[in-house]
């Protein structure tokens, strides 16, 4: 039988101080119910001695100190779990968001996890195709590997988001793929365009959407990225399925750590985030990866906005360190109207060369990816010589460079949210875009590939002009 506590000593906002508690764990559930009989939950913060500080979920408006009773569950926050998850849609308590009933499950879990033991890791080097030229042929998505995308305030990146969400998959894998999707303090209007693109496209079948919105407490925020990993744990290592995790907003996440611990009056780190926000994150991130000896896999790719646009910001900073590298957003390319807008020069996948090359994607990538990464880097350079020095200040060369570089941005990165390309594809326009350079300046490429791939391609579009 649970104990009940009477002894509510203090409500300040979400928070709740009960007194002469005893054998009472950190993370615990609580239930607290009000003198009219109705049930809200929350969980303890911090024990010191015989208090315990609660979080409340649902805030503490209307509450009584008097006439409220708190009692501890002696367990955490647990999500029922079974494969009736897929196609459906949970609030960031993981419950039924959909109007469909709730689910029965097969077993409930802990929604904090156990961390991966790192001798039982196994190495991420299976490419996944998202149908994005600029991330399949330039920073390469490995199944098992973390990979940010840094956006910033008002650029696509809800779009990008689902575009990934329908169209990623393994490739030469029989095994089943999943979407785990978790939206963190959006707005109604974003959770229902990301609700109706996944049912319109019929993306919904095959994944399980966690809502957590803009005017829900922010205690749900922070479980709403638990639940979506425990979910996506459960689909990867209970039933082998590879599986692709979607975290958008990240920065609304730690902005909710940042209200609680201020809350709690912690000492505030960098910008008055907790000094724990390393730690928190990683707790999170590095719940992705793979298993010796399990089929399964769990992919990740957090979203987050760049406060102010900045790169130091401690949000998008710590990220890049417990990370497998970032995909970048570029205002300039969203300015000139191209979707979506990755600047690829400053994006990394630190684990592409393990998931490229022959059996994998094509053994020509390698060579095709570095000198596509040359070309625009040395076009970009071209480009801002002549705005500053005039076109007239270019060699034939530099020019030839500058246009290279145009439509490299026209035909290589604008391919808009609903086109869905192939790695075959995606290498073949790298080839006709390389073409519009002389052979002489195919220094990353080893002369068999020229001969296979830049020779025939050159000679077909020369023909064609004729």
């Amino acid at each position: 039988m649970l104990k009940e506590y009477k002894s509510i000593r203090e409500i300040v906002g979400p928070l709740m101080l009960v007194d002469g508690v005893d054998g009472v764990a950190y993370n615990e559930l609580v239930e607290i119910k009000g003198k009219d009989g109705s049930v809200r939950r929350g969980k303890v913060l911090e024990v010191n001695r015989d208090k315990a500080l609660v979080q409340l979920f649902e805030g503490a408006q209307g509450l009584q100190m008097s006439t409220s009773k708190a009692r501890f569950l002696g367990r955490s926050l647990e999500l029922a779990v079974s494969e009736d998850m897929l196609g459906r849609v949970f609030d960031g308590m993981g419950n039924p968001k959909d109007g469909g009933s709730p689910i029965i499950p097969e077993m409930k879990l802990d929604i904090n996890g156990q961390p991966i033991n790192p001798a039982a890791r196994d190495y991420p080097d299976e490419f996944i195709q998202t149908g994005i030229s600029a991330i399949d042929g330039l920073n390469t998505l490995v199944r098992g590997q973390k990979l940010p995308v840094f956006s910033a305030s008002g650029l696509p990146h809800a779009e990008l988001a689902a575009q990934i969400a329908r169209q990623a998959k393994v490739l030469n894998n029989d095994s089943k793929f999943a979407v785990v999707f978790a939206a963190l303090g959006i707005t109604y209007e974003e959770a229902e365009f990301f609700m109706q693109d996944f049912r319109k496209t019929g993306a919904i079948e095959r994944a399980v959407m966690f809502i957590n919105l803009a005017n829900d407490p922010a205690i749900e925020r922070i479980s709403t990225p638990k639940m979506a990993l425990t979910a996506a744990e459960y689909l990867a290592f209970e039933k082998g399925m590879h599986v692709l995790v979607i975290m958008t907003d990240i920065t609304n996440y730690c902005e909710a750590l940042r209200e609680i611990s201020a809350a709690r009056k912690e000492v505030p780190g960098r910008r008055g985030y907790p000094g724990y926000l390393y730690t928190d994150l990683a707790t999170m991130y590095e719940r992705a990866g793979r298993i010796k000896g399990k089929a399964g896999s769990i992919t990740q790719i957090p979203i987050l906005t760049m406060p102010e646009d900045d790169k130091t910001h401690p949000i998008p900073d710590l990220t890049g360190y417990i990370t497998e590298g970032q995909i970048i957003f570029g205002r300039e390319l969203n300015k000139k109207g191209y979707t979506p807008p990755i600047d690829v020069l400053p994006s990394l996948s630190r684990l592409k060369q393990k998931g490229i090359g022959a059996g994998k994607t094509r053994e020509d990538h390698s060579g095709n990816m570095n000198q596509l990464f040359a070309a625009y880097a040395k076009g970009k350079e071209c480009k801002e010589l002549s705005a500053i020095l005039g076109d007239a200040a270019l060699t034939p060369l530099d020019r030839q460079y500058a246009y290279f570089a145009e439509e490299f941005e026209k035909r290589y990165i604008n391919q808009g949210f609903y086109t869905n390309r192939t790695i075959e594809e995606t290498l073949t326009i790298g080839w006709e875009l390389l073409t519009l350079l002389p052979r002489s300046e195919m220094k990353r490429i080893k002369d068999k590939y020229l001969e296979m791939y830049y020779d025939p391609i050159k000679a077909a579009l020369e023909e064609d002009k004729k």
